[in-house]
């Protein structure tokens, strides 16, 4: 969380003309109004707006290594997890450089070039573009991308990080001594296009999630949420998970942001370790 100021350190926007401009650098106008929602593990707060209902025979949830792909869901993080006064001068351009810096970030921690993290994956949620394009505009052009000619938007996302703890957060407490060097993992920046709440994709794309730790030999998943959101904290309820502690008040004051519960659940390790 250190980078962007989403759930996880570091954690949409511009479709295919982002491979014109990502190498420039970009101006940022530091005194530019905004205001940054609460951070959470879920954005299923953020926004309430008429849902879209969806056709999921054609729903993909799985693991992303693919730069488009990667741009994609570092721009729906940036669409779902701040909002910008309309009105701002200079917004399109500011959104733009925090999607490329949670990029560049995600390409890192999934490459194992950060430090404290074993392992990360980044798991995505995506519909093909024509399913969209008629009631979703916006979100078509910030999410698109293309998979071996298809056109595809991506729609949910998360990261599942193998690590002793994420930086500014709570750590959890399973399990103990040596074990805990390879089977801990939390999730973060997890979020759904708020288009498409309440289709359950939230719960799709954590349930993946789960299935790709247990073939990592993760034995405890944690997730951090926000006290106050009451839909993230009954997706992962509904998901399995359990409380297992809560973030000191002082430290939600020091850093600014509504204090969060620490979840957990159990996982069957499916590998040898």
């Amino acid at each position: 969380m250190a980078l962007l100021s989403l759930p996880l350190p570091s954690s949409n926007c511009f479709s295919s003309s982002f491979s014109s401009w990502r190498q420039s650098s970009v101006a940022v106008n530091t005194a530019l109004p905004i205001r940054l929602l609460p951070v959470a593990a879920s954005a299923t707060t953020t926004h309430q707006q008429q849902s879209i209902p969806i056709d999921k025979s054609s729903f993909i949830v799985a693991e992303t290594a693919s730069e488009d792909q990667l741009w994609a869901a570092a721009c729906l993080r940036v669409r779902s997890f701040y909002d910008f006064q309309a009105s701002s001068f200079g917004i399109q351009d500011h959104t733009r450089y925090l999607a490329e810096r949670e990029f560049e970030a995600l390409k890192e921690r999934i490459a194992g070039k950060r430090e404290g993290f074993k392992r990360v994956s980044c798991i995505n949620a995506t519909l093909p573009l024509s399913q969209l394009s008629n009631s979703a505009d916006d979100l078509c052009a910030a999410c698109k991308f293309n998979d071996n000619g298809e056109d595809r938007v991506v729609v949910g996302t998360l990261d599942l990080n193998q690590c002793l703890w994420l930086p500014e957060e709570i750590a959890g407490a399973k399990p103990q001594g040596f074990e805990a060097e390879f089977a801990r993992a939390y999730l973060s920046n997890v979020c759904v296009a708020r288009e498409l709440h309440r289709n359950g994709l939230g719960y799709d794309i954590v349930t993946k999630s789960k299935k790709v730790a247990e073939e990592w030999g993760i034995t405890d998943l944690y997730v951090h949420v926000a006290i106050d959101n009451e839909p993230a904290k009954n997706l992962y309820m509904k998901s399995g998970f359990i409380h297992e502690n809560d973030e000191p008040a002082w430290q939600a004051r020091f850093l600014e942001r509504p204090r969060r519960l620490l979840l957990w659940i159990g996982l069957p390790c499916s590998n040898e370790l």
